[in-house]
């Protein structure tokens, strides 16, 4: 019992030490693609084009306004047309995105919302958001499964 007290009060203390918001400068998002290894700050997102979604979401009350760089911006920034993404969190988690998301249209990488920065508490640093509200084809289990918070790396399959 001590020693899972023991584990527990270490988790916790390495989860407070971890910093609330990223800063601009910080790398947030990592992006490998066969030998090739991107690394984003906020800023560096941002100066690709940011991009509004205004949607509900089936985690949020109300309709939430995201701003981030659309995932087709993205990947053709690293040169990336073809495969299946691997996006990952902090925590490991990790869902299959297929490259056919990655359109104009589609789904965003979301460093604000509602005009805020998104704590690791509060689903960030980034969120993968998809146009919910813009038709049914967004609002699928398998559309809600791929909008992975607390994203921190993507590879390239």
């Amino acid at each position: 019992m001590i020693r899972l007290f023991a584990a527990l009060a270490a988790s916790l203390t390495l989860f407070l030490a971890l910093p609330a918001v990223a800063a601009a400068e910080d790398v947030v998002l990592s992006v490998t693609a066969g030998e090739a290894k991107h690394d984003f700050s906020v800023a560096d997102l941002q100066a690709l084009g940011e991009r509004e979604v205004q949607t509900t979401t089936i985690w949020s009350d109300g309709v939430q306004t995201f701003v981030g760089v659309s995932l087709d911006v993205l990947m053709a920034h690293v040169g990336v047309t073809e495969g299946t993404l691997e996006a990952a969190a902090v925590n490991d988690y990790a869902v299959q995105i297929p490259m056919a998301d990655a359109r104009p249209d589609g789904p965003i990488v979301a460093y604000l919302r509602n005009g805020e920065t998104m704590s690791l508490r509060d689903k960030g640093p980034l969120w993968v958001i998809y146009p919910y509200d813009s038709g049914a084809e967004f609002r699928t289990e398998e559309v809600y499964s791929r909008s992975i918070w607390q994203l921190n790396r993507i590879t390239v399959k």
